[in-house]
């Protein structure tokens, strides 16, 4: 059954781009018709997710995020994918504002972790407020895995990498991304998850280890085969 998927983005732009361009690619079409319907709300305007959490500031924020839902929504979507892993710290109330599904990127990536590195070490590339949430902590746990984050010099040089280069439309410093692999991979981690939509940027136009997986891809992959179209690899 066909559905018509809501993305709420603009968290950043690029990303929400970067969603809109893979859905095209993994989706099997020979013909407009048979691509997934979507709309797109590209909220670029919308409040920095990891300062407000950080800040213990989250009305105003959470307010945004529901209200984008109750749009798509009324808008007829059947489900809806949020291109941005940080906003999945509100996912129980964006949830709970709508009769729709969420997909939920963060228990779906921790699930291909499982998969990935069976009762293994996970390294999460994520920003400060995933982390702070303990968003993907959580899903690994439960599924018996063990998640690392970065050391705090490390972390620093996601967020960087995130906010200076990718967000700030930069050339990324490479080093910045090596120097996390490399203490991941003195961790004995067997995956790494890119949490966060601008690292999948990022791995578009980068190369990165194989055991490194992107949330992005995930969503990607649960929007199409929920929408009822067809994944491809590739």
């Amino acid at each position: 059954m066909r559905k018509k998927l809501g993305v709420m983005g603009g968290m950043g732009p690029e990303a929400t781009s970067y969603f809109y361009e893979n859905m095209i690619k993994h989706t099997r079409a020979v013909c407009d018709q048979e691509h997934v319907d979507m709309v797109i709300l590209s909220h670029a305007s919308m409040p920095d997710r990891t300062r407000c959490i950080e800040a213990g500031e989250t009305e105003e924020l959470l307010r945004l995020l529901t209200g984008d839902a109750r749009t798509l929504q009324s808008l007829g979507v059947g489900n809806i994918a949020i291109t941005c892993n940080t906003s999945h710290y509100f996912y129980d109330e964006i949830q709970n504002a709508v009769d729709i599904p969420v997909i939920n990127m963060i228990r779906e990536s921790a699930l291909r972790a499982a998969e990935m590195s069976p009762g293994g070490r996970v390294g999460i590339m994520a920003t400060d407020g995933t982390l702070l949430g303990r968003l993907y902590h959580r899903e690994c746990e439960s599924l018996g895995l063990l998640p690392v984050s970065p050391s705090p010099a490390r972390q620093r040089d996601v967020m960087s990498l995130i906010y200076d280069d990718v967000k700030g439309g930069r050339e990324p410093d490479h080093k910045k991304f090596w120097r996390v692999m490399e203490e991941f991979e003195g961790e004995s981690c067997g995956a790494v998850i890119l949490a966060c939509t601008e690292l999948s940027v990022y791995k578009g136009k980068n190369p990165v280890p194989e055991y490194c997986l992107d949330a992005m891809d995930v969503l990607v992959r649960e929007s199409i085969v929920r929408s009822g179209g067809v994944y491809i690899e590739g």
